[in-house]
């Protein structure tokens, strides 16, 4: 697609309470030649009511492509606080390396740490390696299949009594963009995430983003995200979902 919805689409950056990876499918930027591409983003509100809520947000994202290999680091923060206590307070930076074998087969390579107050997970790192294959060459209807393998460490928080958890797990993934006018955007990931030695023990993250171009560099965003892990840390659910609505600017 050569319109800037095909660029456009780093702030769907997925920083899920249970997933482990980022949905980078959503930010991927396709250009004609080697180039550094970035983005940053800056979110803070106040509201007074009952309460004092202070909320702030934070994303950015480089990127380097030269066609034969591709480097993209992201960096995604939130924090929400009212009546003294935090609802959300997480963070993520991730930084993942592609490269091209052939046309259609690259080798991806990532490294990742986070953290999260609301799912009890006091830190959580993990690198991976695997392939990646491009499934269609229309460059209006994309599809991909991601086969990796991760090395997960994970520290939840003193409510936990089994608090560290060290385990491999394979990570795959299958991802569409669809561009069927030159202002829509239809972006889907989805992963399959389970314990190498106990394939009971998965995740599954699932992202659809809508994506209506206003103008040349400004787009209207709608994102679902859905989050299953059949054992997370003691009380927390086992299903989260979230509904967003926003504007997307780049340059």
């Amino acid at each position: 697609m050569k319109i800037s919805i095909s660029s456009i689409l780093f702030f769907l950056i997925i920083t899920n309470s249970y997933s482990q990876v980022i949905n980078v499918e959503t930010l991927r930027k396709k250009t004609d030649s080697a180039k550094w591409t970035g983005s940053v983003s800056l979110d803070a509100s106040l509201i007074k009511n009952k309460n004092n809520i202070f909320k702030i947000a934070t994303k950015s994202d480089i990127q380097y492509n030269n066609k034969k290999e591709l480097w993209l680091f992201v960096n995604d923060l939130k924090f929400e606080k009212a009546a003294g206590e935090s609802f959300v307070n997480k963070g993520t930076q991730h930084l993942r390396y592609n490269h091209r074998i052939t046309e259609t087969i690259k080798m991806e390579a990532f490294a990742q740490a986070q953290y999260d107050a609301i799912s009890e997970i006091d830190f959580r790192g993990l690198i991976g390696l695997g392939p990646r294959f491009k499934l269609t060459s229309n460059e209006n209807y994309r599809f991909y299949l991601g086969t990796l393998v991760m090395y997960e460490y994970e520290k939840a928080s003193d409510i936990a009594e089994n608090r560290i958890h060290k385990d491999f797990r394979a990570s795959t993934y299958l991802s569409f963009s669809l561009y069927p006018t030159e202002t829509l955007g239809i972006i889907n990931t989805s992963y399959y995430q389970p314990r190498l030695d106990a394939l009971n023990d998965y995740r599954l993250s699932s992202t659809t983003s809508v994506l209506f171009k206003i103008l040349k560099n400004l787009a209207f965003k709608t994102t679902f995200i859905y989050n299953f892990d059949a054992y997370p840390v003691v009380t927390i659910p086992q299903s989260q979902y979230e509904l967003t609505n926003g504007l997307l600017f780049t340059f």
